[in-house]
């Protein structure tokens, strides 16, 4: 190792970091734990704890008193198994061949949403937990509702079955209520087991929606549940970059790739060290993609508490910025932009990305120093 990284907190030196307080994951839980309480609260951990750290996360969870949590793969089940020994842990994509033995090993549940998976475990020839998914509106993963009483009358009864809103984000959308209602009829034939439909945004939506279990995701790492209403999830990650390099540019003269942004005033630029392979999607580009045509606004850092704009394209690994406004004597080569997280929220950053914070938070790359609070 580098003698220099030996003996210095890589955080402070590095080129990208992020800054994630699981305390604030652990409160936002909490509340939404708050409001559904007649209902068990779980927490989906899938995508590396959505991008920020699968381990760190889910032991801040069961601090605080989470004990069924959902992931992905089957991978990703044996990994968080050797964090969570006694957890409840939920396979949300299943049972194949072949991963028989890495799920009946790490005491993993599969949730079955189809009769070539339901097979699967069948074959295993042990009596083990296992969940039944349908699909109640939404045409992806899922058995129909119409087979519930079939699937009922099996001999071992699942330990859960679920569904997944389509539109629980949309408080006022026609097709909550059909999918609540179709579930019902699951519900009915699987009396006395455990059910679950409602993440995020379902919890916002009532009672109607909690059943026995909820299982948060989005608004666990700070992100908005319900589109179009004030955000009450703490913040939990903040991003930022460190400026590379401070430069004085011409008024007519070009930044970036492809020369989209042509500067109107003379200008000081701060390039700082980040781009789409750390997750900065190029469609936040000031300028020189398809958003900005559009007429959509581009993407902002902070520094010093002003917002700055990006310039031109991002790139691979670096980000422009103008920093005209900010007195020379408060910005220097070496200091960091925020670039959510500070003044901009992770939802605003998405927006302006043309995306929504689950992917922006789940392309965050391994280049990212992490610091956990």
């Amino acid at each position: 190792m580098d003698q220099t990284l030996a003996t210095t907190n890589a955080f402070d030196i590095a080129s990208a970091r992020l800054t994630i307080d699981t305390g604030a994951i652990a409160a936002n839980w909490t509340m939404l734990a708050g409001l559904a309480p007649n209902a068990e609260t779980g927490a989906v951990l899938k995508a590396d704890a959505y991008g920020l750290g699968a381990e760190p996360v889910a032991r801040a969870l069961a601090r605080a008193g989470c004990r069924t949590f959902f992931v992905a793969t089957v991978t990703e089940g044996v990994d968080l198994r050797a964090v969570l020994p006694e957890a409840r842990i939920f396979v949300l994509s299943g049972l194949w061949p072949g991963w028989e033995t890495a799920l009946v090993d790490a005491e993993l549940i599969p949730v079955l949403s189809s009769i070539e998976q339901l097979d699967t475990f069948r074959a295993l020839g042990r009596t083990m937990p296992f969940a039944l998914n349908f699909d109640t509106g939404m045409n992806r993963l899922g058995f129909d509702p119409a087979d519930a009483g079939a699937l009922a009358a099996m001999p071992q009864a699942p330990a859960l079955v679920l569904s997944h809103l389509a539109c629980s984000d949309e408080r006022g959308h026609a097709l909550n209520q059909r999918q609540r209602e179709s579930f019902q009829s699951v519900r009915h034939a699987f009396q006395g087991v455990e059910s679950s439909l409602s993440s995020s945004g379902g919890i916002f939506l009532g009672d109607d929606y909690h059943c026995e279990l909820t299982r948060p995701g989005i608004a666990l790492y700070g992100g908005a549940a319900i589109s179009g209403e004030p955000n009450p999830m703490r913040p939990v990650v903040k991003a930022e970059a460190r400026i590379l390099q401070i430069r004085y540019a011409k008024a007519g003269t070009f930044v970036s790739y492809g020369a989209s942004h042509r500067l109107t005033r003379d200008s000081r630029l701060a390039v700082v060290g980040a781009g789409y392979a750390d997750g900065w999607h190029r469609a936040l580009s000031g300028s020189g993609v398809p958003l900005r045509d559009a007429g959509m606004p581009g993407g902002h850092g902070m520094a010093n508490g002003l917002r700055i704009p990006m310039l031109g394209r991002i790139t691979m690994d670096l980000v422009t910025f103008d920093v005209t406004d900010i007195p020379e004597t408060d910005l220097r080569a070496g200091d960091y932009v925020s670039l959510f997280g500070d003044g901009i929220t992770l939802d605003a950053a998405a927006q302006s990305a043309g995306t929504i914070s689950y992917e922006l938070l789940t392309s965050l790359g391994g280049r990212y120093e992490r610091r956990y609070l």
